[in-house]
């Protein structure tokens, strides 16, 4: 939990560099936290029909977007990429399984152009 709220007390800093176990966790808690609003907005009704989306999880995905932007192009820098890597991820299949291959690499040991280790 204490990676989750690292991560979401440097809401919009794209500088610096995230672990992977900083980033794995807060995707982690993500999605259990999407999940059981997911519940309790079916619970509740407030899902939309066609879509499945609802009210409480809608609201929680626009909180956490720039969190999780920032913690995603942190950590792509923290293995020695620009954070611009993350476009790549557009790309429909390949870019997404290059993006996950590059979250999922180790660390650049000692210091690297985006910050000390």
């Amino acid at each position: 939990m204490e990676y989750y709220l690292t991560a979401l007390r440097k809401y919009a800093v794209f500088s610096g560099r995230a672990r992977r176990k900083e980033y794995w966790y807060f995707v982690l808690f993500n999605f259990l936290i999407s999940f059981g609003l997911g519940i309790i907005d079916m619970v509740l009704g407030l899902a939309g029909e066609g879509s499945g989306f609802g009210v409480l999880g809608a609201i929680y995905a626009l909180a956490v977007l720039v969190p999780g932007i920032a913690a995603t192009v942190r950590r792509l820098h923290d293995t020695g990429r620009s954070g611009w890597w993350i476009l790549i991820g557009f790309i429909p299949l390949v870019g997404t399984i290059v993006l996950i291959i590059f979250l999922v690499a180790g660390s650049e040991s000692g210091q690297n152009q985006f910050d000390a280790a």
